[in-house]
């Protein structure tokens, strides 16, 4: 995959890029692997915005991924790679010897006719999927469950990668893509690789229209709103009122930390350092 610029004929094209989907090999989507998404603008079931900014954006069907990859021993061999609206990986369309057809996320290396095959056996290749206790130690490791047999949930975004660091009895430590060294159980399952789609990072929007075809509206700033609708609003002329950044709830947005203390929080070996390379 490479990035697309454009000449600049407007001043929105002078800075965008997009890619290029050399890719995709398979435009439509497999009709039995999609669902209908309906569109609830940031609200929940009664009504009320609880995501301020989201709504609009382009019609789009759901492509329903295999997190789990619960089809052991049986290889798959890789049809097609697509683009997903929903993501910002690409996915990669299988079929199993049996006939079955799943959707997961594309690693990088991935081609079409590669063959991938999930369980304890399975070999050490991109795409492969195994329990921590199988994976060899300073192996990358993407899609990656935090409850066993729930499915893969961390890891997903294009371009990132974990880290095994070591196994120690039940538990196996892992280096997340922010830094952070978590325990993660070693049952659970890991799939080998990076996630692919590595330019992602590197495209650059360009113009307000198409982050509403995305479902962007635009951030209005606290410091444009009326007083009753922001702390940093009011005011006669650009002002703050000399209040310290704080969202619409007067939650500190600067240095306060927000995490809350979970049963689980033991995990975590060591944090993210945040501002450090």
């Amino acid at each position: 995959m490479s990035i697309k610029t454009f000449k600049p004929y407007t001043h929105s094209r002078r800075q965008m890029s997009v890619s290029d989907f050399s890719d995709i090999t398979k435009t439509n989507p497999e009709k039995s692997l999609i669902k209908i998404i309906k569109k609830k603008g940031g609200r929940n079931n009664t009504g009320q915005v609880m995501v301020r900014f989201k709504g609009g954006g382009h019609k789009r069907f759901y492509r329903i991924i295999d997190f789990k990859r619960d089809k052991l021993d049986i290889s798959a061999e890789v049809i097609a790679i697509e683009y997903d609206p929903n993501r910002s990986s690409r996915i990669a369309l299988l079929q199993y010897k049996d006939g079955e057809k799943r959707y997961i996320i594309q690693p990088m290396g991935m081609n079409v006719g590669d063959s991938v095959m999930s369980g304890p056996n399975a070999e050490i290749k991109p795409g492969n999927s195994l329990p921590l206790v199988n994976i060899p130690v300073g192996t990358f490791i993407h899609n990656l469950e935090f409850v066993a047999g729930k499915g893969g949930q961390l890891v997903r975004s294009a371009g990132v990668a974990a880290q095994l660091l070591a196994k120690e009895g039940d538990y196996a430590h892992v280096r997340m893509p922010s830094g952070e060294i978590r325990l993660i159980r070693a049952v659970c399952y890991a799939t080998i690789g990076r996630v692919g789609n590595l330019d992602h990072e590197n495209i650059v929007i360009g113009s307000a229209g198409r982050n509403r075809n995305m479902g962007r509206k635009p951030h209005v700033r606290g410091t444009a709103m009326n007083a009753i609708d922001h702390p940093h609003g009011g005011g006669r002329g650009r002002s703050k009122g000399n209040n310290q950044p704080r969202s619409p709830w007067n939650q500190p947005a600067k240095g306060f930390k927000t995490r809350s203390k979970k049963v689980w929080d033991w995990v975590i070996v060591s944090h993210r350092n945040k501002g450090k390379k």
